[in-house]
């Protein structure tokens, strides 16, 4: 089995380090524009059954298609489905770390269908990472 590909979640988002206060535990907090919004600290050893430590983290994002386009470069699978209810379109994936990342997209973004059908060929198994070197 190929090793996991290495993503940060900053990459994904654009998010950058910013100004941090003198904290004991080392770490970096992530800015968007003068915003800090992800703080961040270095890894520890995770209990046996990390269960209620993180399950996930969600962020609002737009730019679906370029998103997915970053992700399947760095031959990073993802899901995506659409909340019945408000129709939003929630993208999941790995960071670097193995935290699951969320991100929710408008229901009218564009590249939603199309993107939706990807998803269904990685889950079947259909698309592999190195296939975004071949497209």
């Amino acid at each position: 089995m190929s090793p996991r590909p290495r993503i940060s979640t900053a990459t994904i988002l654009g998010l950058k380090v910013g100004y941090r206060p003198p904290i004991t535990r080392p770490g970096a907090w992530m800015y968007a524009g003068e915003q800090a919004v992800l703080h961040v600290i270095d890894p520890i050893e995770m209990p046996q059954n990390p269960n209620g430590v993180l399950d996930h983290m969600a962020f609002s994002a737009t730019g679906l298609g370029d998103v997915a386009a970053k992700l399947k470069k760095r031959g990073v699978r993802y899901e995506l489905s659409q909340q019945g209810e408000t129709g939003t379109w929630q993208m999941f994936f790995l960071d670097v770390n193995g935290a699951k990342v969320e991100l929710n997209f408008e229901k009218d973004e564009p590249a939603a269908q199309t993107l939706k059908t990807e998803t269904a060929r990685m889950a079947r198994g259909e698309w592999r990472p190195g296939d975004a070197k071949r497209e």
